[in-house]
């Protein structure tokens, strides 16, 4: 069990970095925030990878591959929802 949760913040913390790569501009997130976006971006993966497939409405963990793009997802969407800050001096 506590194996699990170790892999899980690893691949999350894997998975959000990747994204914040990916995704243009600045992000102000911390190292805990950043895993924090990958281990929702693998369950964001995992339930779009199990509509895609016909499984049904799964909540589970995803692999790397479906934690970067579900952290990718999670980014775009909290950088449009937060937009673009103009510092003006």
């Amino acid at each position: 069990m506590i194996w699990n949760i170790i892999v899980l913040i690893v691949i999350g913390a894997i998975a959000g970095f990747i994204a914040r790569a990916v995704i243009p501009g600045k992000q102000d997130l911390s190292i805990g925030l950043t895993t924090v976006l990958g281990i929702v971006g693998s369950l964001v993966g995992n339930l779009l990878g199990s509509l895609l497939t016909g499984d049904g409405f799964e909540i589970g963990t995803a692999g790397i591959i479906g934690s970067i793009i579900g952290a990718i997802i999670v980014l775009g969407i909290y950088v449009m929802t937060t937009g673009r800050k103009n510092i003006s001096r």
